[in-house]
C-alpha cells in the first residue's frame, strides 16, 4: 500500500487520523490525507467504502470520532468553520429540488441560503447552459438539466473548495466534456475540488490524483502513473502478425524475454503477451526484427478500473 503523503496544514483539506464509528462499525478508519489548493482529487471506492461518510464529515454534517479535520483553513466543527463554510460548494448525489419553482427561482432560493446576491443567479445559469430554461419549472427539466442546476447552486458564492458527489449523473457526452472544461478552469483559478464517481473510465485522464477507499480505510493515493507503479499490474501487448510470423515471434521472445512474459492464447495470426512494465522495452526489442511482418501492435496499460479492482481484492 502506498503511504499517504506528508500532511501540510496549509493545504485546502487536511485529514489526520480521521475515523468515524457507528457503534462497532468503523465507517471511516484512521484516514490521513491532504488536498492541495487548486488540486482535483478523485475519491473512489465501492459502495459502503466510506466515501459518503467522509464527505459528510468534511462538510461538517457528521462529527469526527477520532482525529483532526481541517477544510478551507478551519477545523471542522469549530466556530471558525461556520464562516469558512461559506467558501465551500457541495453537489450531493441526490439533490432535492422544488418542482414548482423555475430554474432561476431555485437558484435564487439557494442564493438566499448562502448569502449570495440574487443578481449572480442568471449569469450562473448561463455558465451551466441553462439560460434558455431559466423561466421553466424544474418539473419540466430532464435529469441532465437538474444535474446542471445542482452544479450551478454548488458554484454560487465562488467557493474555494468544491465537493461533487457523482456530478455527471444524467449528463450526455457533450455535457460531460463541458463539465470537465469548467472544472479545469476552476482548478486553474485555485479552486480545490474533490469528486466521486463510479464511472472510473471518465475520471482516468481528467484527475490530478486519486484516493482509493475500501472498508473505510485509505488503500492508496497518487496519480494514475504512480498507482500503476505501486500496483505492479502487468501491461498487455496485442500483436497482429502476417501468416506464419507468430511462431517466429514466440521464438524471439523465448530467446530474449521468455522469463518476463505470459503468453495469452488467442486466435490464429494474433499474439497477446502480458509482461511487467519494466519488461516492455526488452519485449519490443525482441520483436523489432519482425517489424516488416507485424501488421498491428497495441499496448494496453492497466486502467484505473483494473487498479481499483486489484486493490479492492487486497483490502
Amino acid at each position: 500500500m502506498l503511504r499517504p503523503a506528508a500532511i501540510d496544514m496549509h493545504d485546502a483539506i487536511v485529514l489526520a487520523g480521521v475515523s468515524r464509528h457507528f457503534g462497532a462499525l468503523r465507517a471511516v478508519d484512521d484516514v490521513s490525507l491532504s488536498v492541495g489548493q487548486g488540486e482535483l482529487l478523485g475519491l473512489i471506492g465501492h459502495n459502503g467504502a466510506g466515501k459518503s461518510t467522509l464527505f459528510r464529515m468534511m462538510l461538517g454534517l457528521l462529527p469526527v470520532t477520532h482525529g483532526t479535520l481541517r477544510v478551507a483553513g478551519a477545523d471542522v466543527g469549530s466556530r471558525a468553520f461556520r464562516a469558512a463554510r461559506r467558501g465551500i460548494g457541495y453537489l450531493p448525489e441526490h439533490l432535492v429540488l422544488y418542482d414548482n419553482l423555475s430554474g432561476l427561482e431555485t437558484l435564487r432560493f439557494f442564493a438566499r441560503l448562502k448569502g449570495v446576491k440574487a443578481d449572480a443567479c442568471a449569469p450562473m445559469l448561463d455558465q451551466v447552459g441553462l439560460s434558455d430554461a431559466a423561466a421553466r419549472p424544474v418539473r419540466e427539466y430532464s435529469k441532465g438539466m437538474r444535474q446542471r442546476l445542482g452544479f450551478a447552486q454548488a458554484l454560487l458564492g465562488a467557493p474555494r473548495v468544491l465537493f461533487l458527489d457523482e456530478p455527471t449523473n444524467g449528463l450526455d457526452p457533450a455535457a460531460i466534456r463541458d463539465f470537465y472544461l469548467m472544472l479545469n478552469a476552476l482548478r486553474e483559478g485555485g479552486v480545490t475540488i474533490v469528486i466521486t464517481s463510479h464511472i472510473l473510465a471518465e475520471l482516468q485522464q481528467r484527475i490530478d490524483r486519486f484516493a482509493i477507499l475500501a472498508a473505510g480505510r485509505l488503500q492508496a493515493t497518487g496519480s494514475l502513473e504512480s498507482l500503476r507503479a505501486q500496483a505492479g499490474l502487468p501491461l498487455t501487448l496485442a500483436l497482429r502478425l502476417e501468416p506464419g510470423a507468430r511462431e517466429d515471434a514466440l521464438r524471439r521472445l523465448q530467446t530474449h524475454a521468455w522469463d518476463r512474459i505470459e503468453v495469452v492464447e488467442g486466435v490464429p495470426g494474433e499474439l497477446t503477451v502480458r509482461c511487467p512494465v519494466a519488461a516492455k522495452m526488452p519485449v519490443l526489442a525482441a520483436l523489432q526484427p519482425l517489424a516488416g511482418r507485424l501488421l498491428d501492435l497495441q499496448i494496453h496499460e492497466p486502467s484505473l478500473e483494473d487498479l481499483f479492482l486489484g486493490m479492492r481484492g487486497q483490502a
